[in-house]
């Protein structure tokens, strides 16, 4: 329930920024219900609002919500012996925050199953297309301004960004990927270079990792950002304690 409830004032505001962004109230269900993420429908809104093409938009969310590859695959061990279409709902319905519960649950209990992790899954979806639906009979009964869309969505990128920010090197890459973007949405002149320089940066990210934990593990780019024992600890990780 503490999760379910968070969404509630996140999806009344997705839910209205959508609804300026021209969804009415049915496609807006919809969006939430088959999209099931508050950046990725933020990014929807602000896109559509500046009118991007329909390729950098399908793009710029594949790359987005592409961690969920990488989230699954770490629950699926608990999840051997179920069925395909258990999975297949399971899988439709994740996202960040039930994630981290059942992997949390799943870690640590060693009597919580699928079903009950479905359950979490099926209830934080159930609230937040409510509060998705509601946000927007609420944005049609207001007049919003445009201009909050591009506002909500770089606020709640550069919190996304903030919470990542774990070592040097990811400020670093962090740079590299804003002076990217900059460089190739005047090259290509439209959305689509965010999704080029989005591809440029993660390669070089992970290029510079790879060779600096190999070579380097004592380098000052591992080193954790506001932690005493930064560079300790960025030495244990690479050494694999």
């Amino acid at each position: 329930m503490p999760l379910n409830l968070s969404y509630v004032p996140i999806g009344l505001a997705c839910g209205i920024l959508l609804h300026a962004a021209g969804f009415n109230t049915l496609l807006t269900g919809l969006v939430s219900l088959l999209i099931f993420s508050g950046g990725a429908q933020f990014l929807i809104a602000t896109m559509l609002t500046i009118n991007s093409p329909l390729l950098s938009i399908v793009l710029m969310l594949f790359f987005l919500e592409l961690r969920y590859a990488l989230l699954s695959s770490s629950l699926s061990p608990y999840l051997k012996g179920q069925s395909n279409r258990f999975l297949f709902f399971f899988a439709i319905s994740l996202n960040d925050e039930n994630y981290a519960i059942n992997y949390l649950k799943f870690a640590t209990d060693k009597k919580w199953t699928g079903k009950e992790a479905l359950m979490v899954e099926h209830y934080s979806l159930l609230f937040w297309a409510i509060s998705n639906v509601v946000g927007s009979l609420i944005g049609s009964a207001l007049k919003i301004d445009l201009g909050i869309v591009n506002f909500a969505l770089t606020a709640l990128f550069l919190y996304m960004i903030v919470m990542q920010i774990k070592n040097r090197l990811t400020l670093l890459i962090c740079i590299v990927a804003g002076l990217l973007a900059a460089v190739c949405m005047m090259i290509v002149k439209s959305t689509l270079g965010l999704v080029i320089s989005t591809i440029i940066a993660s390669l070089i990210g992970f290029a510079l990792e790879a060779t600096l934990r190999k070579y380097l593990p004592e380098s000052h780019w591992l080193w954790k950002l506001r932690s005493p024992g930064a560079k300790k600890s960025a030495v244990e990780t690479s050494d694999g304690k």
